[in-house]
């Protein structure tokens, strides 16, 4: 345990942050895996509001921009695979 009051609050700051970003990184996934579960032709419709899911945990520093690339790619690459 940190002795020092600095230490004490970012420790407690660090918490916090790890729990809001667990939150985060649970929405990115499970949108993910939703869009995977579409039926091949509702993909198109469904790509829209999981880019936005991806670009929200990209803005909050979540993930790094080439694993949000990483994922949108792959998800268009599904998209068009399904036409």
């Amino acid at each position: 345990m940190a002795n020092i009051k600095s230490a004490e609050k970012r420790n407690r700051q660090s918490v916090k942050k790890r729990a809001r970003n667990r939150t985060r990184v649970s929405r990115l996934r499970s949108a993910v895996k939703k869009y995977g579960q579409t039926e091949a032709g509702k993909r198109g419709e469904a790509l829209p509001a999981t880019h936005s899911e991806i670009d929200r945990a990209l803005a909050k520093g979540v993930i790094h921009r080439n694993a949000a690339a990483r994922y949108k790619s792959r998800l268009a690459k599904k998209a068009g695979a399904g036409k």
